[in-house]
């Protein structure tokens, strides 16, 4: 049974921030195997790939080929039935447009000094796509991790992703054609990030690595950041619905269950003003799990992680939903933009009755990649940005410098720089 909380009850306060503060991460301590894994592929580079992948995988790689080909690719998406094929260009496409709503814009002005400043956006060179193999091998991942890059004008995309004892997933091979992969390798794990960030003679080193995977992989992308760009280090989803009495019992306990079937850690919050309401979802949930398929990881998550809040009011879910700093956030009441103005902090969030979170998973367009364990506070989702950087640029020309140089010379002075005082004034001293 979820956790139930009463608003008004006494030791509300501090059951809530239990709630907030509970770990759901992956317990095990990882860091110092992802560490030896990191280390020996940057020594061995493809003999240490080679190995890991017979060990974790049992998979040759020499015999079985480290690299799908073009026409693996193009045979998987052959292979799609026409309604899927036509629901995965829906989806590339929808995704697409609304990334390409994002590329940022650069600037160039000259100001009243004369001196001219500006940013140009420019993409990375390549970039990294982890894809993971059996419960959370998704083609929509592929879609959401590959087309912002595309859209960014990244000019090598490489995707890695397992196959444990040989399965290759169909329908990733086939997204990743949609989404203009340039290269698929069949590897996985931590010692996939390392190749990607270090480069082996089969691999080849990317600038950013972006994708989902379990702890062994968030925590070598971890590790590696520095070396490259990362998109998050994303752990367990999550949802929050807000709900004002009004809705269907039903379809809350469908979007609750729908996130909770990701992963036993997931979490599904519910918080609404109505006891009545929260009754009905209870008992909702209880009995869409008894013919749901994926009720054995969906009930271990919301048996264990889920959580009903009733409030007052719908004001009072503002502080809540600020604390919690949900990955998802799901406003299934009348009216929803006023909550939605006043919110802080959400990855992502879904306005009014008819907005699932599962439609932003698939093909709405937004990015599905968000941040997740309150890291939204700080943090966005994957955006087209995660895939460009921005230089500054700055010309002064004689007028320009003659105005603002006399005061950088004079900063340089107090902060003991006297090679940065004399660059500038030599160039203010007339010419002779």
């Amino acid at each position: 049974m979820p956790q139930r909380l009463e608003a008004g009850a006494p030791g509300f306060a501090a059951a809530f921030a239990a709630l907030v503060d509970a770990k759901r991460d992956d317990a095990a301590d990882v860091s110092s195997v992802v560490a030896g894994i990191i280390a020996d592929v940057r020594t061995r580079g493809d003999a240490a790939v080679a190995e890991l992948t017979a060990k974790f995988d049992r998979v040759d790689l020499d015999a079985a080929g480290w690299e799908f080909a073009p026409a693996d690719l193009d045979a998987a998406l052959a292979g799609l039935t026409p309604e899927l094929r036509s629901a995965l260009d829906l989806a590339a496409t929808r995704i697409r447009d609304f990334h390409e709503r994002q590329k940022p814009v650069g600037n160039d002005a000259i100001d009243a000094a004369g001196v001219r400043t500006g940013v140009r956006w420019t993409p990375v060179d390549a970039a990294g796509l982890y894809v993971p193999g059996g419960r959370a091998a998704y083609p929509s991942s592929v879609l959401m991790n590959a087309i912002p890059a595309v859209v960014a004008g990244v000019r090598d995309l490489v995707m890695v992703t397992p196959t444990p004892d040989g399965v290759i997933n169909p329908l990733v091979l086939a997204a990743a054609r949609v989404a203009g992969v340039s290269r698929v390798f069949r590897i996985g794990g931590a010692q996939a990030v390392a190749a990607l960030a270090y480069g082996t003679a089969h691999i080849p080193r990317v600038d950013v690595i972006t994708g989902p995977g379990n702890a062994y992989v968030a925590e070598a992308k971890r590790q590696s950041y520095g070396v490259v760009g990362i998109d998050m280090v994303a752990g367990p989803s999550e949802v929050v619905i807000v709900s004002d009495g009004k809705s269907n019992p039903e379809w809350i306990a469908a979007d609750l269950l729908a996130q909770a079937e990701h992963d036993p850690v997931a979490q599904s919050i519910l918080i609404t003003t109505s006891a009545a309401e929260a009754d009905a979802v209870e008992q909702a949930a209880a009995r869409q799990l008894e013919t749901l398929p994926t009720a054995a990881v969906a009930g271990a998550s919301w048996g264990k992680y889920g959580a009903i809040i009733v409030i007052d009011a719908l004001t009072d879910a503002l502080p809540l939903l600020d604390a919690l700093a949900p990955e998802h956030a799901e406003l299934m009441i009348d009216n929803p933009d006023w909550l939605f103005a006043r919110m802080r902090h959400a990855g992502s969030v879904f306005l009014g009755r008819h907005t699932p979170e599962a439609a932003g998973d698939y093909l709405a367009g937004p990015n599905h990649v968000l941040p997740t364990g309150r890291r939204a506070r700080f943090a966005s989702g994957l955006s087209v940005a995660d895939f460009m950087k921005r230089t500054t640029f700055l010309d002064c020309g004689p007028r320009g410098l003659a105005a603002i140089g006399p005061a950088g010379a004079a900063i340089a002075d107090v902060e003991g720089l006297a090679a940065h005082a004399l660059s500038i004034r030599l160039r203010l001293e007339p010419s002779k």
